[in-house]
Formats: C-alpha cells, sequence, structure tokens
C-alpha cells in the first residue's frame, strides 16, 4: 500500500512539474527586429515583373520585364497610383532603366535599347525599338551620352542630344561582362563592373564626342559577380554589388594600385546599388532591401534590412526608398528620421 501511495504522489508531482510554466522554444521567441528603422509602407503590384525603378518629380517609372513600362503617380507615396503601362512596340525583357529629361531608355538584353517619350505621362510613345546595342544590360547618362553596357561587348556610347533618337557613335571593349557604369565627376575615367571579372577602369579624358578611343587604365578582381557600380563625388572610392560576395568597396585614386579597402558579405545576392550620404542602399535578390553604414570604409556595418521577395532595383528620395521587387511589384520603405 505504501508503495502505491507513494507511486500515486510521484505521478502527480511529475504531472504538476510537467504543466508548470511555458518552454522556451523559437516558436516562442519574438524575432529580433533588424529593420534599423526602415517600414513598408505601401506595396503595390505591377502588371509585369518589376525589375527596375527611376523617380522624376511625382512618378516612378518601372522597367517590368515583358509588361514594358509602366509609369505611377506617388504624389501620395503610401498610395501609388496607375498612371499608363505601355507594352506596344517595346520588344524583349525590359530590366533596366534611365532617363534623360521627358525621355524613357529601357534595356532588353538581345532586343537592344527601346526608346520611349513620356512628355505626356498618360500617353507615353515608343519612338525607337530595338536599337542596336545589345545585348543590353544597363545605363549611365553623361550629359547628352548614353552609356549601355553590353555585357561580352564591352560598352557602347550614343548621342542624345535628341534624347528621342539615340544616335550611336564609339564603342570599347570590356573584360568579362560589362553590367554597370558609371563616370567620375571630372569626366575622365568610366568605371565599369564586369560580372565575375571585377571592376574595369578606362580613360575617357579625350572624349571626341563619343568617338575616342578609351584605353583601359586599371582593373582588379573581385569576389562574387560585379553586376552595379556607385561613385562617390570628392573622393576615389567605387562602390560595388556584387552578387552572392554583397558589397566590395574599391579604392581607385592611384589607378596603378587600385584596390579593395573593404567589404560586407550581405545576405542575398546584391544586384543594385545607390550611395548617399555614407549609406548604402542595396537590392538583394532573395536577400531583400538593405542600408549599410559605410562612413568607416574599412568596416562597413549593416544596420538594416527589409524583407522582400526578390528585391532587383531601387531608387531613392530624402524620405523614402522605391523598391522593385519581381514577385510583388513596387515596394516603398520609409526612410527613419
Amino acid at each position: 500500500m505504501k508503495n502505491y501511495k507513494l507511486f500515486v504522489l510521484l505521478l502527480i508531482g511529475s504531472t504538476i512539474l510537467w504543466g508548470c510554466g511555458k518552454p522556451t522554444t523559437p516558436d516562442s521567441i519574438e524575432p529580433e527586429d533588424l529593420s534599423g528603422g526602415y517600414k513598408i509602407v505601401a506595396e503595390f503590384h505591377t502588371p509585369g515583373y518589376s525589375q527596375d525603378v527611376i523617380k522624376k518629380d511625382n512618378l516612378l517609372y518601372m522597367a517590368q520585364g515583358e509588361g514594358g513600362l509602366l509609369i505611377l503617380d506617388i504624389t501620395d507615396p503610401t498610395d501609388p497610383q496607375t498612371v499608363s503601362a505601355t507594352v506596344e512596340g517595346v520588344r524583349g525583357y525590359s530590366a533596366k532603366i534611365d532617363m534623360k529629361d521627358s525621355v524613357v531608355y529601357l534595356a532588353a538584353g538581345g532586343f537592344g535599347v527601346t526608346v520611349v517619350d513620356v512628355s505626356d505621362p498618360y500617353e507615353p510613345v515608343v519612338t525607337f525599338s530595338n536599337l542596336p546595342m545589345k545585348p543590353s544590360k544597363s545605363f549611365y547618362i553623361m550629359g547628352d551620352y548614353l552609356f549601355t553596357a553590353i555585357s561580352e561587348q564591352g560598352v557602347y556610347i550614343a548621342d542624345i542630344s535628341y534624347p528621342t533618337q539615340p544616335d550611336p557613335r564609339g564603342k570599347t571593349e570590356a573584360p568579362g561582362y560589362a553590367r554597370g557604369i558609371s563616370v567620375t565627376n571630372d569626366s575622365a575615367l568610366m568605371l565599369v563592373a564586369c560580372g565575375e571579372v571585377g571592376l574595369s577602369i578606362f580613360d575617357i579624358s579625350e572624349f571626341d564626342d563619343g568617338w575616342g578611343v578609351f584605353p583601359l587604365v586599371s582593373w582588379t578582381d573581385t569576389p562574387g559577380y560585379a553586376e552595379s557600380i556607385a561613385l562617390v563625388d570628392g573622393a576615389s572610392l567605387a562602390f560595388l554589388a556584387c552578387g552572392t560576395a554583397g558589397l566590395q568597396i574599391i579604392d581607385y585614386s592611384d589607378t596603378l594600385n587600385v584596390h579593395i579597402v573593404g567589404s560586407y558579405d550581405t545576405p542575398g545576392f546584391a544586384r543594385d546599388i545607390i550611395y548617399k550620404d555614407n549609406k548604402v542602399y542595396m537590392a538583394a535578390g532573395l536577400g531583400g532591401f538593405q542600408v549599410l553604414d559605410v562612413s568607416d570604409v574599412a568596416n562597413p556595418k549593416l544596420i538594416g534590412i527589409v524583407e522582400t521577395e526578390y528585391a532587383l532595383g531601387l531608387d531613392i528620395d530624402d524620405d523614402y526608398i522605391y523598391v522593385a521587387d519581381e514577385e510583388t511589384g513596387l515596394i516603398v520603405i520609409s526612410i527613419p528620421k
């Protein structure tokens, strides 16, 4: 009998202990907030697969793959509204976008460049399709000249004094696969993100209306796949989005000794990059939208992540970041004050 009572007491005690408290499991732990104060304030599901975005005044212009060009009104950034969508005459897969005055340029790979007059944003007009600068990957505009990265073909230059009718000029070969372009403020150097080859630097000081000979003056290997490039005004620093290798920071003050001075292995696949006020803003595919503090270039710090489905391109103003996300469409993110 005593043994039976002891067994019952032990059973009751173990039941009480088992039922007391809530076990600490991963499901009960609040996820750490890594946003850094950057918050999504609007999502807009676009009819196409959003690839890139550029903002001008109160309008957004979006390259959306086979969906051509989409224009949105963001007078209220928390409530984007469709202005127009242009598909007819836009050939190929529009992946990158740039703009001069009231003219939009769309990079469509093997279908070259599409030119769209958006002086009336409600009735855009395609003025040129399949412009033979291909396979077009991205753009850079310097005054009246359009630089187009054309992958293994290097960089093509066109005169856009008449923005709706580009006039192809010279071309320069680049090692690797030209993906992103930027030019220094003094228009002396052109820097090209060249895929698996890294960063190439060309002397364009003898520009000759785009017909000049542009010698390769330096090259440096980078890890990952160099996709996009941003320069710093007044400093010889280049920030590269390098795919799986994240952010790579290059010092090119001495073209005989171009070298990496800092890096950050960000999550995802770094695709597009903007530099502003000691911060780098990055679209990183499955890694979403990311912000890095680069005030100390030797020690970049990740200070914000906003999860998105598949971030590919972005633009920024003083208050918001606009992300082209292939799955979601447009994502508007507020900048913390």
